[in-house]
């Protein structure tokens, strides 16, 4: 990757997919959660297409909920979902922080603060007193069991919520007060997450994830990327979804990518990047979701947005091609 324009096509196809509402589906006229559209947010930012991104966030302040939060599914404008993701919800902080990196516009967060503050209430709301997040709220209540991956993305938002407060000299303590006890749950008190359901260990995300946030100090993240190193990664292709299955993904590679970026695992991501960059239709230069090596054949036949979002957000860390190039770093 030499340069920012050949990620041009990639940020083409995700403003060509979003819709007249600002909604970013995952392909035209399909499914959009806000955690993706957030993702594809911040890559459009990459690419300096900054009206649509704009755009996007506009979507974000229409759809709020009264009580802060984004339901986890929207079709044709229209909420297709009884269910709001913890995660989903507070990922906006990151968002709007990464477009703060990326232009320096001071302005942006002043207008968009309160919509991130009504986020943020419903975001706490969802930590129990132990310190993890409740993974979903479903008719008014939050749900019983908490998820290591969700956990680490909404540690990732309090980091930024808390940064943004402090921009716009607010008080950010209760977020720094969030964000020790949920550590402190990483790592004193794993056993509260996956409660009620089998174990997700078997998921790249809850091996990557925590390390992408920057829950563990440098030494603690590198031993446990080698951990199960083997276990999740194909030297060929890239990593796996899922340990036990032999399908690599662009998407989780690519976020694999800027988790060992950060860490300063420079020639293992780099090595990834050569090998993720491959998994694209020729014709069109776009990636698949992702590829199945036993039998050798691309699956699903998707081309998500976030997916191409995802590797453009790679592409930065690795190139520092903008501004943002560093900001998982210094997240």
């Amino acid at each position: 990757m030499k340069s920012l324009p050949n990620l041009n096509h990639l940020s083409e196809y995700i403003a060509h997919s979003q819709d007249e509402w600002g909604g970013i589906p995952s392909e035209r006229e399909k499914i959009l959660d806000p955690w993706d559209h957030i993702e594809c947010c911040m890559a459009l930012d990459v690419c300096g297409k900054k009206e649509s991104s704009s755009l996007g966030f506009q979507w974000l302040i229409d759809h709020q909920e009264d009580d802060g939060s984004w339901y986890s599914e929207y079709q044709a404008n229209k909420n297709i979902s009884a269910r709001k993701e913890s995660n989903f919800s507070s990922y906006i902080a990151v968002g709007a922080l990464h477009n703060y990196e990326s232009y320096g516009d001071l302005k942006f967060l002043e207008n968009l603060f309160p919509t991130l503050e009504k986020s943020l209430r419903f975001t706490l709301s969802a930590q129990s007193d132990l310190g993890e997040f409740s993974w979903a709220m479903e008719n008014g209540r939050w749900l019983d069991d908490a998820l290591k991956t969700g956990n680490s993305s909404i540690y990732m938002s309090l980091k930024a919520y808390k940064k943004i407060f402090d921009l716009l000299g607010q008080n950010s303590d209760e977020i720094k007060s969030s964000l020790v006890s949920l550590k402190k749950v990483f790592l004193n008190n794993i056993s509260r997450f996956d409660r009620n359901w089998d174990s997700k260990e078997r998921y790249s995300m809850d091996w990557y994830y925590p390390i992408l946030a920057g829950i563990y100090d440098k030494s603690e993240s590198i031993k446990q990327i080698n951990s199960k190193w083997d276990i999740f990664i194909n030297e060929e292709f890239g990593c796996r979804c899922v340990s036990d299955r032999p399908w690599i993904t662009v998407a989780e590679t690519s976020e694999l990518i800027i988790a060992l970026n950060k860490i300063d695992e420079t020639k293992k991501a780099n090595d990834l990047f050569e090998k993720v960059s491959e998994l694209k239709d020729p014709k069109d230069n776009l990636f698949w979701m992702g590829y199945v090596f036993d039998d050798k054949k691309f699956w699903p036949t998707e081309k998500p947005t976030w997916t191409a979002a995802a590797y453009i957000l790679a592409a930065n860390a690795l190139n520092g091609f903008t501004s943002a190039g560093d900001f998982f770093k210094k997240l």
